[in-house]
């Protein structure tokens, strides 16, 4: 099985909203890889009350995605977390770059970033939709590497 490593700040919205939907796709379209997700920089969610954002949890029922992992915690990345994951994703280049280059040394460069920025910056139905289509777009890469390497 490979994994896909999903990074935001505080693992608590736009990751774990990733995480999910990319596991609840990844079942027709790409059935040997799984997501998880983890923080940048857990300290900084100070908002984050709870297991999930409410928000993350509304955007997935919209989508018929039953959160599987709704009752974990948020989780702060570790090297070992980079180091197992097959690929990582960031999900704002702007916001996370920095604190990539901050906090895992050499692992800036080696991975993919997207641009969905944090609640206070974008309504969520705007910043799920622009997961949607990055989710879609990760799978049908992935899936088209599966078959050219079968």
């Amino acid at each position: 099985m490979k994994s896909v490593l999903f990074l935001c700040t505080g693992n608590f919205y736009r990751s774990r909203f990733a995480e999910e939907l990319f596991n609840h796709r990844a079942a027709d379209v790409a059935a040997h890889w799984r997501a998880q997700s983890r923080a940048l920089a857990i300290e900084r969610g100070r908002h984050n009350i709870g297991t999930m954002s409410p928000f993350a949890l509304h955007g997935l029922r919209e989508r018929g995605v039953i959160a599987t992992g709704a009752g974990r915690f948020p989780q702060q990345c570790t090297v070992v977390d980079l180091e197992i994951a097959d690929h990582v994703v960031a999900l704002n280049e702007t916001e996370h770059r920095p604190l990539m280059r901050e906090r895992f040394a050499g692992w800036e460069q080696r991975i993919q970033y997207w641009g969905v920025a944090d609640v206070d910056l974008v309504k969520p139905h705007h910043a799920f939709s622009l997961i949607d289509a990055q989710i879609d777009a990760l799978l049908a890469e992935l899936g088209t590497i599966a078959a050219n390497q079968a």
